[in-house]
């Protein structure tokens, strides 16, 4: 998690949002940070409507414990198209094999806890216990999709997000066995494409993620399509 220091030069100011101020009090994106890419916003709280109304706008908060709530709108832009998800042909392979049984929405509170759990030898995680409060409001709502990946009747993968519109709004994934992860994403895409979806946010972009097909686009075309979508 990037740190934030007082003497941090930018042509834009960091806006500061307060708790008692209502959801859609955000400055314009195109005004977020260039160095830390993509800080928009300090402060506020996770509330469910605030939540909703950051992601619709492309916002999403993004920090450490003991530091305020970060607002984020990064420029490029991670997503994937449902229907373009690549496949390999070793996860293909696994696909066939039928190693993995898929669920979704029937263990949100294991996945968002696994996915919690430090990586790395990294002690640290940005899923706190108020993040965790805040999407299992979410979840409550029907605004979130957890996607299980079982082997022998544990959970050894998958992943979790926010649901606005036509769009995946992926928080986070874990996987505990090779291509656990992957295979909640594809069957997650078959899923979407099947319920008339036509994005998956990825917020950042990674090499594993590009492996699935994921690609970068610029934050005002990645805005334009949540006004459609959302």
């Amino acid at each position: 998690m990037t740190q934030i220091t007082n003497n941090q030069t930018s042509h834009n100011k960091l806006y500061w949002v307060s708790s008692n101020i209502i959801a859609d009090y955000f400055p314009p994106i195109e005004t977020a940070l260039s160095d830390p890419d993509g800080l928009l916003a300090i402060g506020g709280d996770l509330t469910p409507d605030r939540l909703i109304n950051a992601y619709s706008t492309g916002i999403f908060p993004w920090y450490s414990k003991g530091q305020p709530v970060l607002w984020w709108s990064p420029d490029p832009r991670c997503i994937l198209i449902p229907d373009e998800i690549q496949i390999s042909k070793s996860l293909n392979r696994t696909l066939k094999k039928g190693v993995f049984e898929v669920t979704f929405n029937q263990s949100f509170q294991t996945i968002i806890n696994k996915c919690a759990q430090p990586r790395n030898g990294n002690p640290d995680t940005w899923i706190t216990e108020e993040i965790i409060e805040a999407y299992s409001k979410l979840e409550l709502m029907g605004k979130i999709i957890s996607v299980e990946t079982w082997h022998k009747r544990e959970i050894v993968g998958g992943l979790y997000g926010v649901s606005i519109g036509k769009v995946f709004f992926g928080e986070s994934m874990f996987s505990n066995m090779n291509d656990a992860s992957k295979i909640a994403l594809v069957k997650l895409s078959s899923r979407l494409i099947d319920k008339g979806y036509k994005l998956i946010d990825c917020q950042i972009f990674s090499k594993h993620l590009q492996s699935l097909g994921a690609k970068t686009v610029p934050r005002k075309l990645f805005s334009d399509m949540l006004k459609q979508l959302c």
